[in-house]
């Protein structure tokens, strides 16, 4: 293993490539700096005998670290003030529908509460804004969860698993997703891959086979 500043000089792209999805909303700084943390975490548990290339194993690393602070940041903590106002556009919004027989503009909500109609507007940004982040990190932090992420330790047996199945091809993780993930039948997929039964069934048996082989 190469030694400390030289490795995560050379994974810095890692960090970058994780984090510039959420510039948007967070500093990038911030986000850098800890994202390197979360780097030099990989470096510091990193096993190179447990044949696992240390890009992808810090991946995770770098990965969970961002969604730990993202999660735990006040940012986009969605103010009392925006909260209420919120409450009142929505019933509002149900009101004016009742009584006007459509759903109403943010004009009409706007002068049904005698505000700027830029509050209405802003307000919905806003609230689209976090929901949108939430939704998207929803299902990637159930996995980080799910592998016991912690800032110095993982369950290895499961993050080992997911390595080995980024390391299969788009056709691959399609197939087992539909077997294993949506629970289709051989048949099922078949059909939606657009391949015959017998394809699926020996492309399946071979990517379990490199899977558990990987796992070893």
């Amino acid at each position: 293993m190469k030694d400390r500043e030289e490795v995560l000089l050379e994974n810095e792209n890692i960090v970058y490539s994780i984090i510039n999805k959420y510039t948007y909303y967070f500093d990038k700084d911030d986000l850098y700096q800890v994202g390197m943390i979360g780097l030099m975490d990989a470096y510091d548990n990193y096993k190179s005998d447990k044949n696992t290339k240390f890009s992808s194993f810090a991946y995770f690393y770098v990965k969970g670290k961002v969604l730990e602070y993202i999660r735990k940041s006040n940012v986009l903590k969605v103010s009392k003030d925006l909260i209420k106002l919120n409450t009142s556009i929505e019933r509002a919004k149900d009101y004016l529908t009742q009584k006007l027989g459509y759903v109403p503009s943010d004009d009409d909500i706007a002068l049904f509460l005698e505000m700027d109609v830029k509050n209405i507007e802003d307000a919905k940004i806003a609230s689209s804004l976090v929901a949108s982040l939430d939704s998207e990190n929803e299902e990637e932090q159930k996995m980080y969860d799910s592998i016991g992420y912690t800032e110095k330790s993982y369950r290895e047996e499961l993050l080992d698993l997911k390595i080995a199945l980024e390391s299969l091809s788009d056709y691959e993780k399609d197939l087992i997703n539909k077997r294993y993930g949506e629970g289709l039948t051989q048949s099922e997929v078949s059909k939606s891959l657009g391949v015959n039964q017998v394809k699926v069934s020996r492309e399946e048996k071979q990517i379990l086979t490199r899977l558990r082989t990987r796992l070893m």
